[in-house]
This record gives structure tokens, C-alpha cells and sequence, in this order.
């Protein structure tokens, strides 16, 4: 199985995919740790187009990231994308939410890259509020055509549109996984 689970920033992308890989039993891949070096420093296109091709060339896994640049990579071998698209005001909280925990917490996303949040992210042009004010409806656009291209027609495409949903997909797989 190979999943890509994508969504707006805040919409809980990491949480769904760290829970659906845990429940098939597959290793879990996080594009924005493959993506970012230290300093907030983004890695080249031929860096992170090679570290992704790498990270994917396994049999099974669960993708957590959108990088729409990089679906010629992850597209080619996915078997299934979940959308997590819920509602702007649940989505905005939750970023908020994060935004805030790891202002506090200083907690370093990825390990090696010594890159933390901070408040002064959190009022700048970098901030992931901000990204999910001015991401949300055209990601919702982007991604619903996307879904309709015939190029994916192979995919199986699953939107799952509030938390309550996406926990009842997490429990249907893991009941599936346990009968297996």
C-alpha cells in the first residue's frame, strides 16, 4: 500500500498519517523533513526530487505532504491519496494551535536541521497561519482538480471532510488490518 495524505497546513496531516501508517504497519514519510535543512533553508529541486525518489522506493508507505511539484515523483507509485478537507474554520484552528504549541515548546521539527518555531514566525511573512489564510480555498481548488484529472485515473482518490470521518477510516483500517 502507498498513500499520499494531502491537505492544508493545519488540517492534520501529520496526526492522520502517523495513525493510518501505524495501522498498516508501514513506514511513514514526512515531505517537509525531507524537504527542509537547517536554517530554514530549502533544499534544491534535484536535492529534494532525489531524496524523495529515495525515501519512496520502498514497497509500502504512507506519504504526509502536498509539494504539488513533486506528483510527477509521488504519483507515479501511489496507490491512493487521502485529502483531509475540512472545514476553513477547524483547519485555521488547528494551525493556530500548532503554530502556538511549537512557539512554546521550541521543540526542533526535524531532527539535525536545529529549525524551531518561534513567535516571530508566527507574525511574519513565514507564518503558517498566514499560509493557511491564503492557501485554503485555492488548495481546495487545486486539489479538487486534481481528483478530476484523467491522468490519476488509476489513483484511488479519498476525501475525508471532518476529523470524525478520518477517525472512522483509521479504525475501518485497522480492523481491516487486524482480520487480515
Amino acid at each position: 500500500m502507498k498513500v499520499n495524505v494531502i491537505g492544508t497546513s493545519g488540517s492534520g496531516k501529520s496526526t492522520f498519517s502517523k495513525a493510518l501508517a501505524c495501522a498498516l504497519n508501514i513506514p511513514y514519510v514526512e515531505m517537509d523533513r525531507l524537504h527542509w535543512e537547517p536554517n530554514w533553508t530549502e533544499s534544491s529541486d534535484d536535492e529534494f526530487f532525489s531524496t524523495l525518489e529515495q525515501a519512496l522506493c520502498g514497497g509500502s508507505w504512507v506519504l504526509h505532504g502536498n509539494y504539488t511539484r513533486t506528483t510527477h515523483i509521488k504519483w507515479r507509485r501511489v496507490d491512493r491519496v487521502i485529502w483531509l478537507d475540512y472545514s476553513f474554520a477547524r483547519t485555521l484552528y488547528q494551525a493556530c494551535k500548532r503554530a502556538l504549541s511549537r512557539a512554546i515548546t521550541q521543540r526542533e521539527l526535524w531532527p539535525g536541521t536545529g529549525n524551531k518555531e518561534n513567535f516571530g514566525r508566527l507574525f511574519s511573512k513565514d507564518s503558517m497561519i498566514l499560509w493557511t489564510f491564503q492557501h485554503y480555498s485555492p488548495n481546495k481548488e487545486k486539489f479538487a482538480e486534481l481528483m478530476r484529472n484523467t491522468d490519476y485515473a488509476e489513483i484511488e482518490f479519498i476525501r475525508l471532510c471532518s476529523p470524525q470521518e478520518a477517525s472512522t477510516f483509521i479504525k475501518t483500517v485497522q480492523q481491516t488490518s487486524s482480520n487480515a
